[in-house]
């Protein structure tokens, strides 16, 4: 019993103590937030810098409402309001708590004015005091805010946001945003060589920019401590930027493969110039968009399944359409490869029709699922995106089914055995004519899976397989005709070699660069990187 009325005391005694000091903070800073009408443009960056440096959230609707023009004071008291629009009179709302404090005529109000330099200061204040939110990612958002700006007024915030922050990563990161409001303060050389050590080390081109403005002032020996950041900086940002077209190159390439293995072992197989083969591509991107829709519609819980899904689905319908198009077209003309060529140019043509006529002529949406959205960051500078991370381990998977289908299945050894020598599997009771179907079948179906995957990367349109079937025939002629290593390779090859010469030659020169190295490249290795062997073939 003693006990509980000694605790009830101890209560007691902390409330006398801490709620006048409360309410005298809360006086203070309703005091500060009246002066805002009073005096000149710098008199109210002044009391804007005094709002920020008290790191109190309830400074934030003030500053945002004079940043929107909704700040006003009333000229009988000059008592600060934000004002709510409600026909002819603005609600009055008390700026540090938002409560309701009456109406008045527009007539009884003057708006706090600002100018464009106070937008940005007010902008700089409204990055420092989001440092103290509860949501981590508006505090992350905060202090990259002021990391770029460098604001020196950011300073007092992020000391007291430093002491109370929990997450270490964050942590780290307002201390660059310190390192680079101290820049433009007025703290010792000592403290400015200290952050200038400590943004080298951070890396990126906003950095970059604020060492070389500080730099472009500073007397010595700052300015030669800032040149040499960025010196250092620069340098590894150029090893992050071949590192990055490398990736990107890698990207595109997994990309030309899913798109052209397909067609290497229609081509390699049956050697028909399949001109279809895109809307095969097509195809698949429309049955993932179909698959969302059904999704988005019925079944939302399964909206970030609905891309696998859509992966068996795919694969059966543009397989599907492929074997009716060899069993209905292309059987009759085996042997004649211009008549092919013009005929499932028709079809490429029919199929964009009928998708424009069904689904329309504009893109149609398809969502990332959430786990293949975001980014990998590996260091400052460099990172990995999620959905070209997941469609590169996608392709290679793909790529290594195949290998094992054609290796270690009857299907995949009759396959070998028709590209290689037609005439004697036949002899041997190979049913080469089923082997075509399947072979085309199996070729549409693998294209399936490349628009499930390009439907994350590209629009999906009519026109979505166009831009891949001159990139996928230069794959499969420079990797070998119907071998699989060889669509690997030139895949790569010719992804990473596209995303080097675009930076210099731009995209289009860079295709046509390509295409001269891969047209002199044949002209020495006729057969490819990987040229197959057998008698037919060598015929």
């Amino acid at each position: 019993m003693r006990l509980r009325q000694l605790l009830a005391s101890l209560v007691t005694l902390l409330a006398l103590l801490i709620l006048p000091a409360i309410a005298v903070a809360a006086e203070d800073l309703a005091a500060l937030v009246d002066q805002l009408p009073k005096g000149q443009f710098k008199d109210r960056e002044a009391v804007i810098v005094s709002l920020a440096a008290t790191g109190d959230p309830a400074v934030v609707p003030v500053l945002q409402a004079l940043s929107d023009g909704n700040l006003y004071a009333r000229k009988a008291d000059q008592k600060v309001f934000i004002g709510k629009p409600s026909g002819d009179v603005l609600i009055l709302l008390n700026p540090l708590t938002q409560a309701e404090e009456g109406q008045a005529a527009k007539t009884d109000l003057e708006k706090i004015k600002v100018n464009n330099a106070l937008r940005e200061k007010i902008s700089n204040a409204l990055g420092g005091l989001t440092l103290f939110s509860s949501d981590p990612k508006v505090r992350r958002d905060a202090a990259l805010t002021i990391l770029k700006s460098g604001d020196p007024s950011a300073l007092p915030a992020l000391t007291k946001a430093i002491e109370r922050e929990s997450d270490p990563a964050i942590a780290e990161l307002m201390r660059d945003a310190a390192a680079a409001a101290t820049l433009g303060s007025a703290l010792p050389d000592a403290d400015k060589l200290a952050a200038i050590e400590r943004l080298s080390k951070h890396g990126d081109q906003d950095t970059v920019a604020l060492l070389s403005n500080f730099a472009s002032t500073a007397p010595e020996p700052l300015k030669s401590a800032a040149l040499a950041a960025v010196a250092s900086i620069e340098k590894s940002l150029a090893v992050f930027a071949v590192i990055q077209n490398v990736w990107y190159g890698l990207s595109l390439g997994s990309v030309l493969l899913l798109a052209a293995i397909g067609l290497a072992v229609t081509f390699g197989v049956m050697g028909v110039i399949n001109m279809a083969h895109g809307e095969m591509v097509m195809l698949g991107a429309y049955t993932t968009y179909v698959i969302q829709d059904i999704c988005r519609t019925s079944f939302p819980g399964l909206m970030d399944w609905s891309l696998l899904m859509a992966l068996p689905m795919a694969f059966l319908i543009s397989g599907g359409v492929g074997v009716a198009i060899e069993r209905g077209i292309i059987r009759f003309l085996y042997g004649r490869p211009l008549e092919t060529l013009l005929a499932t140019w028709g079809i490429s043509l029919i199929l964009q029709q009928a998708v424009r006529t069904i689904f329309g002529p504009t893109n149609q949406e398809v969502s990332t699922p959430s786990w293949m959205s975001g980014s990998i960051e590996i260091v400052d500078g460099l990172s990995l995106t999620l959905n070209r991370l997941v469609i590169l381990l996608f392709s290679l998977a793909v790529f290594a089914g195949l290998m094992l289908l054609m290796r270690k299945s009857p299907i995949g050894l009759q396959m070998r055995a028709v590209t290689q020598n037609r005439q004697m599997a036949n002899a041997m009771g190979i049913r080469s004519n089923m082997v075509d179907a399947l072979t085309f079948g199996l070729g549409s179906g693998i294209a399936g899976l490349a628009g499930v995957a390009l439907s994350q990367i590209d629009n999906v349109s009519p026109n979505l397989g166009r831009g891949y079937i001159i990139d996928s025939f230069l794959v499969v002629v420079f990797g070998g005709v119907g071998n699989l290593w060889g669509t690997l390779a030139g895949a790569m090859t010719l992804g990473v070699a596209n995303k080097f010469l675009e930076p210099v030659a731009g995209a289009v020169l860079g295709k046509i660069i390509i295409l001269i190295c891969v047209i002199l490249f044949i002209q020495k290795r006729p057969r490819g990187l990987f040229a197959l062997k057998g008698r037919w073939v060598d015929a």
